[in-house]
């Protein structure tokens, strides 16, 4: 039986989460030179924990980017039910920007490993555009985005404004404007 088919022990979840957080602000602070000695030593666990859960640097990158997008929707459920269906669609588009800048730091070692980003994030993937599918339905549905607006519009709205998120390094003030300019294309003009 393989690690991901048992249950992880209490204490074996929590190092594991400890693991990926820190592996996250390693990232953060030194990009690509991050090390997995580095993670041990933030985490406060020892490197052969480390590498019992993640055998080499690239598969606990692309762990870190798995965690992130299901943080992402894990209140989705939650933003299914909000009273305002356009500030739950807009507050998760938004989300989805800022963390663009984030991951891409970790997209970069994988990519330079040669290992393929894409493929180890398409379950998360399917349930982040599945996620952002219902808040868009519900968000027009009551009125707040307009009805014309489709997956793939949406999804190409959304990559570009990641895009301009990772390669910008923009402030709070000029994401603002430039997420408040695409929300006001796709709320509906009356």
């Amino acid at each position: 039986m393989t690690e991901e088919a048992r249950p992880l022990r209490a204490d074996a979840r929590r190092n594991r989460a400890r693991v990926l957080e820190a592996a996250e602000a390693v990232l953060a602070r030194d990009g690509v030179a991050a090390s997995m000695r580095s993670v041990a030593q933030e985490a406060g666990v020892g490197l052969g924990t480390i590498y019992r859960h993640f055998p080499t640097r690239e598969t606990l990158y692309e762990a870190v980017l798995v965690a992130r997008m299901e943080r992402l929707i894990e209140n989705v459920p939650a933003l299914r039910e909000a009273g305002d269906a356009g500030a739950a669609f807009f507050g998760l588009f938004t989300d989805i920007v800022d963390n663009a800048t984030r991951m891409r730091a970790v997209a970069d070692v994988l990519a330079d490993a040669g290992i393929d980003v894409k493929a180890g994030m398409s379950e998360v993937g399917s349930a982040v555009r599945s996620a952002i599918e219902v808040l868009l339905i519900r968000a027009q549905r009551k009125g707040a985005v307009r009805d014309d607006l489709r997956m793939p519009e949406l999804l190409a709205l959304l990559g570009a404004m990641c895009m301009a998120a990772e390669r910008n390094q923009w402030d709070a003030e000029l994401r603002d404007r430039a997420l408040g300019v695409v929300f006001d294309g796709c709320r509906p003009h009356h």
